[in-house]
């Protein structure tokens, strides 16, 4: 049984590493870094569509999920921009992920989808961005001591 004040740190690693790893892999395919786009090795054109366009959000997205700002939306586009590849990219060359080579983009979709719906976590910038602000108060004046 893990303590309930454990819930939103660990659902902060998760997100950082998910974001994390998502942004390498946007990385990859648009600078040709880290063993390039994972079909060619290389980066992908600029405004090639959808691969360019698919990287330029999974950099984005998986940057703005990292760093837990605008967490929500940017892991709901980056769920949704994966199921489109499932579907569209994977799912044609078989059912099951594991045949079809769509297990990445799987576990992506449903990873994101579960932060755009359970949140950042206590340890992001949303997080921080949305606590009160304390009103500084300046001290009671003191009263003059007469010499």
């Amino acid at each position: 049984m893990v303590p309930a004040r454990l819930n939103g740190p660990v659902l902060s690693l998760f997100r950082m590493v998910t974001g994390l790893l998502f942004l390498c892999h946007g990385a990859a395919s648009l600078f040709g870094v880290l063993g390039g786009n994972p079909m060619t090795g290389r980066a992908v054109p600029i405004g090639e569509w959808p691969g360019w366009w698919a990287a330029l959000i999974q950099l984005v997205c998986g940057a703005l999920v990292l760093v837990g700002l605008l967490t929500r939306p940017a892991a709901l586009l980056a769920s949704g921009s994966m199921a489109y590849a499932y579907f569209v990219v994977h799912q044609p060359d078989g059912p099951l992920p594991l045949r079809n080579g769509g297990e990445p983009a799987a576990l992506f979709c449903w990873s994101f989808l579960l932060v755009a719906v359970l949140g950042p976590g206590s340890w992001a910038l949303d997080a921080l961005l949305s606590r009160p602000r304390e009103v500084a108060t300046e001290p009671a004046a003191r009263p003059s001591v007469a010499a």
